[in-house]
């Protein structure tokens, strides 16, 4: 009776009796204690083999335990590999599988890989039903993985790990490669190099400095080059640009913890002068840039590769200083990578549908050149080559829920099945329609697909065999030209060329209600909203229809503004908006609940606009179209992004107005300070260049004669502003990132704040150091300022707290000012040196008495992340605030509330705010790459989009302090 009809339950309890010599009284005990439910009782059970089976080193068992439930994920290992991994004996290994073996076992076809036997002892293992001594905390046990992986290669790769002794053979020509892989390249490192960056993904975000250390040092000279060699010669090079995008992504989530800044900040130990970030980032353009040659053969990323990669890449710059014997090319490489495009070409045909990967990070199409392509999200570059298999255009194509997989329907009367990364087929094409297949769709849980075809009919598969389930769906009167699950997965929704839409059951295929009747012409796209309440249409009658999933009711009016027939519709992830594609060559956005267009129609295809897709966090719009391109769309601007325009600008780290308030300076990580003109975005002149890794600091001087900047290369360059020119030698001292600098009030100082924990003050004409650095922070400075009059200094550190200095003396004035609960991210007196504002990575803001320390009323709380920057307006009424929610704030500085709603418009973390002089303008920079200048004292219309034109441009919106923004056409650089 205790078993409640699972067969687990009676398995499991047979493979833990059966060997014994006095099974019944282990059977009684594993029985004993009072039945509950049917899943209690089986817990009860693992329970209590865990209990009689695991002696007193309960921390060598969780380590191993924990070791096998997170690799078996992405592939089994065997008991020597896992030993070496988690740093215990192969022979523990072995004993615990043995006497585990009602729980474990040995999977032959994967080399005697470890295995649970059952999806419940996993999920017992890691939940509160298993006793806490045996329980598997698993994001520490991925944690555990991916330092081990990481010591793994840190102490295992090499330069030419396999020995090969001829560069002119690819890969596959080597003969006895698969024998020199076996003997250089152990199970252990085979595994580390390539499932490394999915553990520290799912390591927890309040990672340990020690992750951080050990993620340094791999990134730390050529090590990563010996990573790809090896990912190569095993032929799976392509994996390494998702890698990297997810040691990227898991960089950018976890930000907020000190030690992946610390990370991402760190300056080389022997000369690596780049942010370990920006070395990450640098590999994954490598690796986009030259992966054919890399997938060929392994000698050719340092023969064809490394000789063209652009001049100023941290990776060359490391590869020449640490490998003598590399090519040369002295004409015709680029300077730097290409900024990022907004037309994607490679199809030779129309791109009829568009589909980004689950994770964002890629973009799949499908073309009437009957082939499929897969393209790098952030870029645009293609990964990998074209999918080739079709004999006809493709006319659909998606990504299986779990991103493994890629979907594609065809002309051709078929659909296939391919592995997203390797880009191979992984069954054989599903055959069945006796007529082109139009669309197709996954399962929300991946188990199923859907198609439909010109046959008039639907049908079901199963996506693991491609065998089809079931019979056709049959009601529809003319070919099926759009199907798409609900997201529960119980119902298929379909449009067809007969104008009609219909509803059926995903486990009957029964018709569900009646049809959906009201377009005129043929329905082009079908699919249900994000809560399954709603279903969109899409028409060659020139509409959008909105209808009731259960009713069948449409919901308000037709959306129209399109002048030509609507070839493709699609909801945004949050289901608030549509977009429509049209054969007038534009791109629309809707409101779903109103229904009423968005902004102004988006152009920029020549021809008929086949396939629109929302990315999965509804940041960006991808399209497709008969001119052959794809594009990319900023869903909140509904500006291109990455138009390439005159003039380069990259992350912008920090911004400073000059005192007239005509020009805004600007420091980024291509290591140069630029100029612009504040009233037109235009670039004023060329760029500063000078410094060697990313600018982090900058300031006007008080006479706009001369610029300060600081950079993470731990110097400080003071520029001439009409000769634009260094007016002095390079200023040297710190021995961290440069993260603050200013001119005091009367011109003759400049104060540096450094993460070396010091600020330094420096004659401004000479260079020179003044006196002593002020030390008694702890760690880092992030941020310092002068009082208006110079008479105090004031500074914010990663040690969470707020210090004041006599700046004569240097001498600090009272104690500490304690109560941000996280590092202070900048510091700024008043205007009338009365208060203090501060910022931090604990998400508020703090007003402080500058002469007694005390703080003034409750934290300034909204932002929902990191607060990266604060700044007094002018006449000192307000305080603007910039965050890693990637919004703009604005409080009343007297009260501390906010004034009207976050100012929206940057797609990434903003990282630097300023007023102008005249109190009339906010400007700030963002990761995004773009610069936004808003008026800060006009009456705006609310709920218009701001204008964009891409990555490269100075973005102008007219913004009132009270909400809302109203548009300013932005001004290109010319």
């Amino acid at each position: 009776m205790r078993a409640s009809g699972l067969y687990i339950f009676v398995e499991t309890l047979w493979r833990l009796v059966k060997d014994e010599l006095d099974p019944e009284t282990h059977l009684n005990r594993a029985l004993e204690g009072t039945t509950g439910d049917a899943l209690g009782d089986l817990y009860s059970l693992y329970s209590s083999i865990l209990k009689s089976r695991v002696g007193r080193d309960t921390v060598g068992f969780k380590a191993i335990m924990g070791a096998i439930l997170v690799v078996g994920s992405y592939r089994p290992l065997c008991a020597k590999t896992i030993g070496i991994l988690v740093g215990r004996p192969a022979s523990m290994v072995e004993t615990l599988v043995r006497i585990m073996s009602s729980l474990l076992y040995r999977d032959k076809g994967q080399n005697g890989g470890i295995r649970f036997r059952h999806l419940s002892i996993i999920n017992f293992m890691t939940s509160h039903d298993c006793p806490e001594e045996f329980r598997v905390d698993i994001e520490q046990a991925h944690r555990g993985m991916a330092l081990a992986c990481l010591n793994t290669m840190i102490s295992r790769l090499k330069f030419n790990i396999c020995g090969l002794k001829d560069s002119h053979l690819s890969n596959e020509e080597v003969e006895d490669m698969e024998d020199r892989i076996k003997e250089n390249i152990s199970d252990e490192l085979q595994y580390s190099c390539m499932h490394w960056s999915s553990h520290l993904s799912l390591s927890p975000r309040s990672a340990r400095s020690v992750t951080i250390e050990k993620l340094y040092e791999l990134f730390d000279g050529v090590r990563p080059l010996y990573w790809i060699e090896v990912l190569s010669l095993m032929g799976n090079a392509p994996i390494g640009i998702r890698m990297v995008q997810e040691v990227l992504l898991w960089a950018k989530a976890s930000i907020e913890t000190k030690h992946v800044l610390q990370f991402i900040t760190k300056q080389g130990k022997q000369g690596m002068n780049s942010p370990a970030l920006e070395y990450v980032d640098d590999m994954r353009r490598f690796l986009l840039a030259f992966l054919k040659p890399i997938m060929i053969s392994a000698p050719h990323i340092y023969i064809s590769a490394l000789p063209f990669t652009p001049v100023e890449s941290p990776i060359w710059k490391e590869s020449s200083r640490r490998l003598s014997k590399l090519i040369r090319v002295d004409k015709g490489r680029m300077e730097r990578w290409p900024a990022r495009s907004s037309t994607w070409t490679g199809h030779t045909h129309g791109v009829f549908r568009l589909a980004y990967s689950p994770d964002g990070l890629r973009v799949v199409s499908g073309s009437g050149d009957d082939s499929i392509r897969i393209w790098d999200a952030e870029s645009g570059a293609p990964v990998g080559e074209p999918l080739k298999g079709h004999t006809r255009a493709v006319t659909s194509v998606s990504y299986s829920p779990d991103g493994r997989h890629i979907m594609s329907s065809s002309v051709d009367n078929t659909i296939r099945i391919w592995d997203a990364e390797s880009g191979a087929p992984v069954c054989e094409p599903l055959e069945g329609h006796t007529d082109s297949v139009s669309s197709a769709s996954y399962s929300p849980d991946g188990r199923h697909l859907v198609s439909g075809s010109f046959d008039d009919t639907i049908r079901i598969w199963d996506a693991k065999t491609g065998t089809s389930v079931g019979d056709p769906l049959k009601g529809h009167t003319d070919g099926v030209s759009s199907v798409s699950y609900s997201p529960n997965g119980r119902y298929i929704v379909s449009g067809s060329y007969d104008c009609t839409i219909r509803i059926w059951n995903a486990g009957t295929g029964t018709p569900v209600g009646k049809l959906f009747k009201g377009h005129t012409r043929d329905v082009t796209s079908v699919s249900y909203s994000p809560d399954g309440r709603y279903i969109m249409s899409s028409s060659w009658d020139g509409t959008v229809r909105i209808w009731d999933a259960e009713s069948g009711a449409p919901i308000g009016e037709p959306l129209k503004g399109h002048t030509k027939r609507v070839m493709c519709a699609s909801y945004s992830p949050d289901g608030r908006h549509l977009v429509s594609g049209s054969g007038d060559h534009t791109i629309r956005i809707w409101d779903a609940k109103t229904g009423a267009s968005v902004g102004d129609p988006l152009k920029g295809h020549t021809d008929g606009v086949r396939g629109v897709s929302y990315s999965p966090d509804g940041r960006y719009i991808v399209s497709g179209s008969d001119d052959h391109t794809i594009r990319i769309w900023n869903a909140e601007t509904g500006a291109p992004v990455g138009e390439i325009l005159e003039g380069w600008l990259d992350q912008v780290y920090c911004l400073a107005y000059s005192p007239d308030g005509r020009h805004v300076a600007s420091g980024s990580r291509d290591h140069r300070v630029q100029i612009w003109n504040a009233e037109t975005g235009a670039q004023v002149g060329g760029p500063l260049e000078g410094h060697t890794s990313s600018v982090y600091s900058i300031a006007y001087s008080p006479d706009g004669r001369h610029i300060v900047s600081g950079s993470w290369d731990e110097t400080i360059r003071i520029w001439d502003m009409e000769t634009r020119v260094q007016v002095t030698k390079i200023v040297e001292g710190h021995t961290g990132c440069i993260s603050s600098v200013e001119y005091s009030p009367d011109g003759r100082h400049i104060l540096s704040g450094s993460w070396d924990s010091t600020i330094r003050m420096w004659d401004a004409e000479t260079g020179a150091q003044v006196g002593e650095p002020l030390r008694g922070h702890t760690e880092g400075i992030t941020s310092a300022r002068y009082s208006l009059d110079g008479c105090q200094i004031v500074s914010g550190s990663l040690d969470h707290t707020i210090r004041m200095w006599d700046a004569a003396t240097g001498a600090p004035v009272g104690e500490p000012l304690e109560g941000h609960t996280d590092y202070v991210s900048s510091v700024a007196y008043s205007p009338d040196g009365h208060h203090i504002v501060s910022s931090s990575h604990d998400k508020t803001l703090r007003i402080w008495k500058s002469k007694t320390g005390a703080p003034v009323g409750e934290p300034l709380k909204g932002h929902t992340a990191y607060v990266t920057g604060a700044s007094y307006s002018p006449d000192g009424h307000y305080i603007v605030s910039s965050s890693g929610d990637e919004t703009i704030r604005i409080w009343d500085a007297e009260s501390g509330a906010p004034v009207g709603g976050p100012l929206k418009g940057h797609i990434d973390q903003v990282t630097s705010i300023s007023y102008s002089p005249d109190g009339r303008h906010v400007v700030s920079g963002s990761w995004d790459k773009t610069i936004r200048i808003w008026a800060a004292n006009t009456v705006a219309s609310p709920g218009v989009r701001p204008v964009s034109d891409g990555d490269d441009t100075i973005q102008i919106c007219n913004t009132d302090v009270r909400g809302g923004e109203h548009p300013i056409p932005s001004i290109r650089r010319s």
